[in-house]
């Protein structure tokens, strides 16, 4: 393990932190993730099935997005 690992670490608990905070106070203004058209959702008499196809490529989007600006600045 070197110095890069531990800022690797800190840095991934204070984007956890962040998340938290951004759930926890804003929770009932993101009722539209997950109910995006594009996912697709069965529901039957005893079962459900539910595949956030649109949602994950949004997240993922942005997640990459959020990678090449974090790389650019530093």
């Amino acid at each position: 393990m070197d110095q890069n690992t531990g800022k690797y670490i800190i840095l991934f608990g204070l984007l956890a932190v962040v998340t938290g905070i951004l759930i926890y106070f804003f929770y009932d203004k993101m009722q539209w993730i997950g109910r995006l058209p594009g996912d697709i959702r069965i529901e039957k008499e005893n079962s459900r099935v539910y595949f956030p196809i649109t949602t994950m490529i949004l997240l993922s989007l942005s997640i990459s997005l959020l990678i090449y600006l974090f790389q650019r600045i530093f």
